[in-house]
């Protein structure tokens, strides 16, 4: 997805001398994704899938930024991209120490896990509040940027990403509910420990998104 988004920033210049209603309707097609796949989301039982569908998502804020092409919207993009491939990754990891242990993806069968891997949980904690662009997170500068960019370009724009920022607000907070909260089931309860690889593996994708927050003129000001 991230490759896909740098080759629309490399191809952009391209779409210059066009008249604007040909971007148009890729625009409505991106903001209308955002909503869709968003909404698959809330109702996704598999964890995998879940944060997949997560990532296309934010693609489409994305790539309406990349077409309506504005330096603003150029930051936001590569910010954004930045931002979730870590934040997407670090999910992944997460989801599949859960596989590890219970040998399944279905969120119902993987309920209270907090009990089980206290650390474990705060991860999947902080990784959510950063899927879900809560300050003072780089992905929510980048957000800031795209959302700030549409508006510009249409002021109705601002109604379909607000529904969508909540939509994402939802499902992330569904997803650490789903897996950490409850009791655990009885089949469970006898599971490995996890490793401080697991550990040093998400301190990896964390660490890069807190350095950002000091100093995001390294990935925003690339096009400023």
């Amino acid at each position: 997805l991230k490759l896909g988004g740098y080759g629309l920033i490399r191809i952009s210049p391209v779409l210059n001398p066009h008249p604007q209603n040909l971007m148009f309707p890729i625009l409505i097609l991106a903001l209308w994704g955002i909503l869709m796949t968003s909404s698959i989301c809330l109702r996704q039982t598999d964890l995998k899938a879940l944060i997949a569908y997560s990532s296309v998502s934010h693609m489409g804020l994305v790539t309406a930024a990349i077409i309506v092409q504005t330096p603003w919207g150029l930051t936001g993009a590569m910010t954004l991209m930045i931002a979730h491939g870590l934040t997407s990754s670090a999910l992944f990891a997460l989801a599949n120490t859960n596989y590890e242990r219970t040998h399944t993806r279905t969120l119902l069968l993987v309920r209270g896990l907090q009990l089980a891997f206290p650390l474990m949980s705060t991860w999947w904690l902080l990784i959510n509040l950063t899927n879900m662009a809560m300050p003072p997170t780089i992905n929510l500068l980048g957000e800031l940027f795209i959302i700030s960019t549409l508006f510009n370009w249409s002021t109705p724009t601002i109604i379909i990403t607000g529904i969508g920022t909540l939509i994402t607000a939802t499902y992330s907070l569904y997803m650490f509910l789903m897996t950490q909260r409850g009791s655990i089931s009885t089949q469970f309860r006898l599971l490995p420990p996890t490793h401080t690889r697991e550990h040093l593996n998400l301190i990896l994708h964390l660490l890069p998104l807190g350095l950002l927050i000091m100093k995001p003129a390294l990935i925003s000001g690339l096009f400023t």
